[in-house]
């Protein structure tokens, strides 16, 4: 690797269109940065996948971020976090590499007498790094594998009765268990958070968006990469997808998605 410059471009990439909402907090809270983001929408889901077929999929993209000359990677996919960011920070250990973590920390902090529910893929909730979150903070935690669910989302498909119906089905076994937040473990589900919110009303639902971008500019600063310099708006993101333009579209409409409905 070329030695890093702060100008250059910060690398994220999710199995698809989800690791958007990563994207938009990464664009409010760090307004002089560039960005090149990378949907693997062919390959979706990751969640569903072995842990070295993700690895596989992470490193070659990776590789590919790195020969535009980013200067740091986020991994804005829980799945990819879990089954990847160790070893890609080991073979590449002067690159700046931020992964994702589902809420549990946050959430155990409001949990008193009720449950938390963790919806997550099933390839996170099986992995080592959610195991290790669970252990810390999984009291009155029930983990929800929710399989299909993010493919709601990379169609665009954020209302609307099938996505009603497969909530209903999903959250039945807890209408009369009392839910005190709800964890939205997969960027995906960010972009469903009104669907999910009508089933849990007034509930938080907590993401590791915000959390995750400010670790992205704590490590810039650590290593003098933070941009002090605006770039021009046409020069500002870059969207790129393997599932090819009508992808790409999906990114942006995404990148408009208005969050009015915070439960």
């Amino acid at each position: 690797m070329d030695k890093l410059n702060r100008l250059s471009p910060i690398g994220m990439f999710d199995s698809g269109v989800g690791g958007i909402s990563v994207l938009r907090e990464a664009l409010t809270q760090l307004p002089c940065e560039r960005f090149i983001f990378y949907g693997d929408t062919a390959n979706a889901p990751y969640g569903t996948k072995a842990r070295e077929e993700v690895l596989s999929l992470s490193r070659y993209i990776v590789e590919m971020l790195i020969k535009q000359d980013c200067k740091a990677i986020v991994i804005a996919c829980n799945t990819a976090t879990s089954a990847a960011a160790a070893t890609l920070r080991s073979q590449y250990p002067d690159l700046p590499i931020i992964g994702m973590e589902p809420a549990l920390k946050p959430a155990h902090q409001l949990h008193q007498d009720g449950i938390v529910l963790s919806l997550a893929t099933p390839g996170t909730i099986a992995g080592e790094k959610y195991a290790h979150l669970y252990a810390l903070y999984g009291q009155g935690v029930v983990s929800l594998p929710c399989p299909g669910l993010m493919e709601f989302a990379e169609r665009g498909e954020l209302t609307g009765e099938p996505l009603r119906a497969y909530l209903a089905r999903l959250f039945a076994p807890y209408a009369d268990r009392k839910v005190e937040a709800v964890v939205l473990g997969c960027t995906h589900y960010v972009f469903l958070k009104q669907a999910i919110a009508a089933f849990f009303p007034g509930v938080p639902l907590i993401d590791g968006n915000e959390g995750t971008v400010r670790q992205l500019r704590r490590r810039l600063e650590e290593v003098d990469l933070l941009s002090d310099t605006k770039p021009q708006s046409d020069t500002r993101l870059t969207l790129m997808s393997s599932g090819g333009e009508k992808a790409v579209e999906t990114m942006r409409l995404l990148l408009q998605w208005k969050d009015n409905k915070n439960a």
